[in-house]
């Protein structure tokens, strides 16, 4: 291993992002003689599974976010700016931030995640938000109850009925959560809110272009799933390709479905900055890493998380927390390998289960050939995501939150805030 001699500098590693790939590096260089440099543009670590939890006034953002630096604050070795990196330049070995600095390093790893993909179709986006961030899901809890507060104002019923329609594009996890989620607080916290309408009366639209929804689960569990959101209202339409989004309507093909808000959760493309690593990259811009996760031609470099591509067993790896987690303690494993004189290691994933909750009361759970639904698979799915938290605080505040809404059907995070600047939701009338 790299020794600590008088006038001998330490080797550099830089990170960029401070997701679960990597702040599980950081974490993992701990007691590597290296020099971390964590760099994110934000200075909050973001628990993102819990992300439409905020959407949904659920929960506060403070409940699924942790400061970076008090995360690193006892690592002696690690520091974190917060900064954007613009560029990477793979020949000199330097990173380009905002405001012209750069940094430098030996050993780089890149896991800046991905955002939510339009099809090319991004000027969808300003009708059609999707949720990959704390900013995403606070204009998405706006967007939401400010639907309610517009259909109360509403003389005309189809526009009051439009007001009370809502969209979600994509079947997946996130798209699932959000959907079951919205009918629960619209006929649940919200009925005895208004004078005017009825929340009850609220519609819930979930659209997924192919044949299922939770496609990575068991077939017998997709089914299940479906039926549960039928169950609680959920309007669920599979093979249903949007063709366009308006500031008033949704349309599948011919058919025109009047909505005033649309949820987006069809999609991801990775990171712009896996075009400055000299990798080949796939379709949706993830780069096709090495077995070890570094860049082909660049073993100094390593790509973690939702920003690579890593085939095992002829799948590609999924893009989850989990995943990600393990990924970058292997790269964080490889540079003290290679620092050490040792032979790199190739990753392996290892698959802990997936799970997805649709509603109250209402999961599926998938680990190996067990196969797990209703409420046995939704406190399992509440113990997971309580345990992966990070800190205490963040751990209790959650669990109180969540009972608090088990036993009153209330939300306690129902604030209308202003909207961010560029971001001015669908008009009003």
């Amino acid at each position: 291993m790299a020794e600590n001699l008088p006038g001998r500098r330490l080797p550099r590693v830089v990170i960029l992002g401070g997701g679960f790939g990597g702040l599980t590096a950081a974490r993992t260089l701990k007691s590597v003689p290296v020099e971390v440099t964590l760099i994110d543009r934000t200075n909050h670590h973001l628990f993102q599974p819990l992300l439409y939890q905020v959407a949904t006034a659920m929960l506060a953002p403070t409940d699924i976010t942790a400061p970076i630096r008090w995360i690193l604050r006892n690592q002696r070795n690690a520091r974190v700016l917060m900064a954007e990196a613009l560029s990477v330049d793979v020949a000199r070995r330097v990173v380009l931030l905002d405001e012209g600095a750069e940094i430098s390093y030996d050993f780089l790893i890149v896991a800046t995640g991905s955002r939510h993909a339009y099809f090319g179709h991004d000027e969808w986006e300003a009708d059609a938000p999707g949720l990959k961030s704390i900013t995403d899901a606070l204009d998405m809890r706006r967007r939401f109850l400010l639907a309610f507060e517009e259909a109360e104002k509403c003389e005309d019923d189809a526009l009051r009925s439009a007001w009370q329609t809502f969209v979600v594009v994509g079947g997946g996890p996130t798209g699932v959560e959000l959907a079951g989620m919205l009918p629960e607080i619209a006929r649940g916290a919200l009925k005895n809110d208004f004078r005017r309408i009825d929340t009850r009366q609220t519609r819930v639209i979930l659209l997924e272009g192919g044949p299922g929804i939770l496609v990575a689960f068991p077939p017998e569990l997709s089914l299940r799933a479906a039926r549960d959101l039928a169950e609680l209202g959920v309007e669920v339409r599979t093979n249903a390709l949007v063709t366009r989004i308006d500031q008033d309507a949704v349309y599948v093909g011919g058919d025109r479905i009047p909505a005033r808000t649309v949820f987006w959760a069809a999609g991801n493309i990775s990171s712009p900055l896996g075009n400055w690593l000299d990798a080949p990259l796939d379709r949706a811009g993830r780069v096709q890493v090495e077995p070890d996760l570094s860049v082909p031609n660049h073993p100094e470099v390593f790509v973690v998380g939702d920003m690579a591509a890593v085939v095992q067993d002829g799948q590609l790896v999924p893009g989850v927390a989990p995943a990600a987690n393990q990924e970058g303690r292997t790269a964080a494993k490889n540079i003290a390998r290679t620092l050490a004189g040792k032979p790199r290691r190739n990753f392996h994933y290892f698959n802990k289960g997936n799970l997805a909750t649709i509603g109250r009361s209402r999961a599926i759970a998938e680990f190996g050939r067990v196969h797990i639904a209703g409420r046995l698979a939704w406190l399992m799915w509440l113990g997971v995501h309580i345990m992966y938290l990070v800190g205490f605080r963040n751990r209790l505040s959650v669990l109180l939150q969540w009972g608090y809404a088990y036993v009153t059907y209330q939300r306690g995070a129902r604030l209308i805030a202003e909207a961010p600047a560029g971001r001015t939701g669908r008009p009003v009338g």
